[in-house]
């Protein structure tokens, strides 16, 4: 059984202190010991960043995107490699693992733009012989807390944003999934990044703690659940942070009479199961407007619930792997048992699955509900699992009143050929990512990722635009050159033109 490191200032360390077990859930064996960081950890990793980062800020913004550009190609050289990490460790199937790294890179590749993302702005003569400017700046040392779901992606948020802005960053991955994070992490110092700019140091609410609690660390990204969000966010801004932090969802997809229901169930399929619903865009709440829609959507549903195809992560052609952790299917079924003792319909029931081969294995069938109603736990909380509820509703106005009801404001979609009520939702909707006979609304990296109410905390969504500017600080430069022959009196009166 090996050891995962922590890594800092360029070199693989081990603090040996506390650990924890890292398990494979397709077999449900522990195949890695991953440490728990110390707080004498952290603060190492801190001292490297703080000794890093003059000369960082002072690399020339083309030349940190060469970094990246070199980078992005040791990324996808690695796809394989990297895919089959997740797999072993998070349960995902390869395809999604891949999938998942796609999208990373794409952040990577927005971060290549570095010298235009950085441009400031100048206005000549705004006054007599006066001149004013922009500039962008980084903030220092800079932290972020990622979560098992994407171990590849999430982090890709962060990381190559911060580091061509001129930051240097502090990464603490998931302890359930760090092996892809750290070796992406050894991938981007092969790609030439100097040593301190990156560290990567495992750990619990503890290592957490020592990044919120040090001084030296000025700004913080979480995604996570929205208990955690909140108390990040908190604890962080009390103490003068920048923080962004992403929480939980609840997503809605509304189905409208004239949606293409075939293609709607196909969406659905692929964004209430896929990655067994451990996603925070996942589709976990269907809201039909209409008995018959309804009706019809359970009918087509049922047949592909049951046909999932559902193994090992690492197996080609499934639909579904396990899900993370023992503790994380039992949570799921007890919220499977908790809406059908509140009256919910459960029309398929996933539980009990056993696989062939992998029989500790932490599987889990996909589950549907019909008549779910708003009241029950089903319906408010996260389940982060595959369960699909169908609430039933007389008109897109109730659909739209039962969303704008929810604590969360994610990700929501709807499928229709209504343009008016396409555009009424889009206007009216109070969620952050809204999709259009889309029901994965992930933006692209050159747009920004964020939800609205208790998704969110903080003022700036992630990556894109919002990333820029969470990652560095605005300068305000004012400059003049009077004549030499020229004497002006004093004013005293404030400025102007």
């Amino acid at each position: 059984m090996s050891l995962i490191q922590h890594l800092i200032n360029g070199e693989l360390v081990d603090d040996s202190g506390r650990s924890a077990d890292v398990y494979n859930p397709s077999t449900g064996q522990v195949i890695h010991q991953v440490p728990l960081a110390s707080r004498e950890t952290i603060q190492r990793a801190i001292d490297s960043a703080k000794a890093a980062f003059p000369a960082w800020r002072n690399t020339p913004a083309a030349k940190r995107a060469q970094v990246m550009f070199r980078f992005k190609q040791l990324l996808e050289q690695n796809e394989a490699r990297i895919s089959q990490l997740i797999s072993e460790e998070h349960g995902k199937t390869l395809e999604d693992a891949a999938g998942e790294l796609k999208r990373g890179i794409e952040n990577v590749e927005y971060a290549c733009s570095a010298p235009e993302i950085l441009k400031g702005e100048y206005s000549r003569n705004v006054g007599p012989n006066i001149d004013a400017w922009s500039d962008f700046q980084p903030l220092g040392v800079v932290a972020g807390i990622t979560p098992f779901n994407f171990p590849a992606m999430v982090p890709l948020w962060m990381y190559p944003l911060a580091i061509v802005c001129g930051n240097c960053f502090i990464l603490k991955p998931s302890e359930r999934d760090p092996s892809s994070t750290l070796l992406i992490a050894q991938l981007l110092q092969e790609a030439g990044l100097p040593k301190g700019v990156l560290s990567v140091v495992h750990g619990d609410k503890g290592a957490v703690d020592a990044l919120i609690q040090a001084p030296e660390v000025k700004a913080l990204s979480f995604v996570g659940s929205t208990p955690i969000a909140e108390y990040i966010y908190s604890e962080a801004t009390k103490r003068g942070k920048r923080v962004q932090a992403l929480g939980g969802a609840k997503n809605h997809a509304v189905l409208m009479p004239d949606a293409d229901l075939d293609n709607a169930v196909s969406a659905l399929m692929g964004a209430a199961y896929g990655s067994c619903g451990e996603r925070c865009m996942a589709i976990s709440v269907a809201v039909c407007v209409g008995d018959q829609v309804a009706d019809a959507l359970i009918a087509k549903l049922v047949p592909q619930v049951k046909a999932l195809k559902i193994g090992a992560g690492t197996s080609c052609g499934l639909d579904m792997g396990p899900l993370v952790t023992g503790q994380a299917r039992d949570k799921v079924s007890g919220y499977i048992e908790d809406g059908v003792a509140a009256g919910a319909e459960l029309v398929v029931d996933g539980r009990g699955l056993s696989v062939a081969g992998h029989e500790e294995g932490f599987f889990l069938g996909g589950s549907l509900f019909d008549r779910v109603t708003p009241e029950m736990r089903i319906y408010k909380e996260e389940i982060f699992g595959p369960v699909l509820c169908v609430v039933r509703v007389d008109s897109l106005e109730a659909a739209m009143q039962l969303i704008n009801d929810h604590e969360y404001g994610n990700g929501t979609c709807i499928f229709t050929r209504d343009g008016e009520a396409a555009r009424l939702f889009c206007d009216e909707i109070e969620v952050g990512m809204v999709g259009v006979n889309v029901p994965l609304p992930v933006p692209v990296a050159y747009h920004s990722f964020g939800g609205w109410k208790r998704s969110l905390f903080g003022d700036l969504h992630a990556y894109g635009p919002d990333g820029v500017r969470f990652y560095t600080r605005r300068k305000a430069i004012t400059q003049r050159w009077p004549q030499r022959a020229s004497h002006e009196a004093s004013q005293f009166a404030f400025p102007s033109l």
